[in-house]
C-alpha cells in the first residue's frame, strides 16, 4: 500500500483527506484546527491511516500557502513524517483537469491526494536552521527598506513645502547628521532666531567625528539656506509637526536597517557559501545574503536549469498548430526576491568599475560578464534582454560554484 494525507490549508485550520492507495479514500474528510488540540488529532488520524494500510507510515501533501502551514509543518518535523509540498500552480492544474466545477476544501483536499500518484512528487528537502533565519532577516530587510524609501519621498514632499533650500546644506538629506540637524532648525525662522556661533555648537554636538571648522561651514551654509528660502514664514503648522515626525521616523527605520545589516552580516558569516558567492565580481555582501537564503541548500536542484526555473527566468514557450510565438517573455513563477537580487548583481558586475574617466577602454568589475552582455548586445539583443540572459549565465556560475564548492576564479 502507499497512503496519503491531503491537507487543504488555510488560516487557522486545515481539510484532511486519507486514501489508502490510488483510488482507495480512506474515511469523509474533516477540519482540524491548528492548535495543540488540532495537530493532536491530526497525529492520532495519522497513526489510525498507518494501522489501516498495514504499517505503512502515510506521506502527507499539502499546498505552498504563504506562513499559513507553518505550524503543521513544524508539527510534522517533530513527528518524522514524509511531507510533500506542492506548488500552487501544479494543484490548480490537476483541479482543472476534471469537467466539474467544484470548490471546497473537502474537494481541495482530495484533489491534493490524487495528485499524489498522478504526479512524480519529491519529498519536501529541508533548509537549515541558519538558512532559515538568513531568508527572514533578509526579506524583512527589503520589506523595511521599501517602507523607508516611501517615507523618505513622503519627507521629500513636505520639505519643499517648508524649507526646500535645506537640501543643499549636507552632502546627504538623509543622512544622521543631517536629520538631527533639520529635527532642531525645521524652519528658517527656526534657524535665523539661532545665532552662527549655536548653531555651531548644536552641529558639533551632534556630529562629534568631525571638526568643529567643518560645524561651522555648515552652520553658514544653514544660515544661507535659510535667508533664501522662499517661506520665511510657515503658515501651515501642521506641515512643520508632520515634518519633524516623518525625520524621526526615518532615523528609527535607518536604526533597525542597521542592526537587521549587522545581524545578516553575523549569521551569514557562518555559512561558507555566503564567501564563495562574494568571489563573484559584482555581488557584495547583501545581495550574496539574499541569494544564498533564498536559494536554500543547493542540493535541492538536481541541475542547473532547475535553479534558473526557480529562479523564474527560464523563457516562457507558446506554441500552437502552425503558429510558434517568436518573443517569449521569462516565467517570472519563481521567487521574485531572488529575481531581483540577481538583476542588481548583473548590474553592478557589467558596470564600468574606473572611479576617475582616464582612459576609453572599459574596466568592468565582472570581465567575463561583461563581455558576455557585449556579445549579446552585438546580436541586436534589446538591453533588458541582455540582462536578463547574464542572470541566466550568473545563475549557471552560482550552481557550479556552490556544488563544487569553489571560488568564482576556479571555475571559470
Amino acid at each position: 500500500m502507499n497512503p496519503v494525507v491531503g491537507l487543504d490549508v488555510s488560516k487557522g485550520e486545515s481539510q484532511v483527506q486519507a486514501f489508502l492507495d490510488k483510488s482507495k479514500p480512506y474515511r469523509r474528510s474533516f477540519s482540524i484546527n491548528h492548535n495543540l488540540e488540532g495537530l493532536g488529532n491530526l497525529l492520532e488520524f495519522l497513526n489510525e491511516v498507518k494501522k489501516a494500510a498495514l504499517g505503512h507510515q502515510p506521506s502527507v501533501v499539502l499546498e505552498s500557502t504563504g506562513h499559513y502551514h507553518t505550524p503543521v509543518i513544524q508539527f510534522l518535523e517533530e513527528h518524522k513524517y514524509v511531507y510533500i509540498i506542492v506548488n500552487p500552480l501544479i494543484s490548480h492544474r490537476a483541479k482543472s483537469s476534471s469537467l466539474r466545477k467544484v470548490k471546497t476544501d473537502a474537494a481541495d483536499a482530495y484533489h491534493l491526494c490524487e495528485l499524489f500518484y498522478k504526479e512524480d512528487l519529491e519529498p519536501y528537502k529541508k533548509r537549515g536552521i541558519h538558512l532559515l533565519n538568513l531568508r527572514n532577516l533578509t526579506r524583512q530587510q527589503e520589506n523595511l527598506a521599501e517602507i523607508t524609501a516611501k517615507t523618505k519621498i513622503q519627507l521629500h514632499t513636505l520639505l519643499d513645502q517648508v524649507f526646500p533650500e535645506y537640501r543643499g546644506v549636507f552632502g546627504s538629506l538623509y543622512s544622521k547628521v543631517s536629520l538631527l540637524t533639520l529635527l532642531e532648525f525645521p524652519t528658517s525662522e527656526a534657524v535665523l532666531s539661532a545665532s552662527e556661533i549655536d548653531i555651531t555648537e548644536r552641529i558639533n554636538i551632534i556630529c562629534k567625528s568631525r571638526s568643529k571648522l567643518w560645524a561651522t561651514e555648515k552652520a553658514k551654509k544653514l544660515r544661507e539656506a535659510a535667508l533664501r528660502n522662499p517661506f520665511q514664514i510657515n503658515l501651515y503648522q501642521s506641515h512643520i509637526f508632520n515634518l519633524e515626525i516623518l525625520i524621526k521616523i526615518v532615523l528609527q527605520y535607518e536604526e533597525h536597517l542597521s542592526k537587521l545589516s549587522a545581524e545578516i552580516d553575523a549569521l551569514a558569516k557562518e555559512i561558507e557559501e555566503y564567501k564563495l558567492l562574494q568571489s563573484i565580481p559584482g555581488i557584495g555582501e547583501k545581495i550574496a545574503a539574499t541569494i544564498i537564503s533564498e536559494i536554500g541548500e543547493i542540493d535541492r536542484f538536481d541541475n542547473a536549469k532547475k535553479l534558473v526555473a526557480f529562479a523564474g527566468v527560464d523563457p516562457s514557450v507558446y506554441s500552437s498548430g502552425k503558429f510558434t510565438a517568436s518573443v517569449n517573455r521569462i516565467t517570472k513563477r519563481g521567487s521574485s526576491r531572488l529575481r531581483h537580487a540577481l538583476y542588481m548583481a548583473v548590474q553592478s558586475g557589467i558596470r564600468d568599475a574606473r572611479k576617475k574617466k582616464t582612459t576609453d577602454k572599459i574596466i568592468p568589475r565582472n570581465k567575463r560578464l561583461r563581455e558576455f552582455y557585449d556579445k549579446k548586445r552585438e546580436e541586436g539583443k534589446t538591453f533588458r534582454v541582455a540582462v536578463i540572459a547574464c542572470v541566466n549565465k550568473l545563475l549557471h556560475w552560482i550552481y557550479a560554484l556552490l556544488k563544487s564548492k569553489t571560488t568564482f576564479q576556479d571555475i571559470v
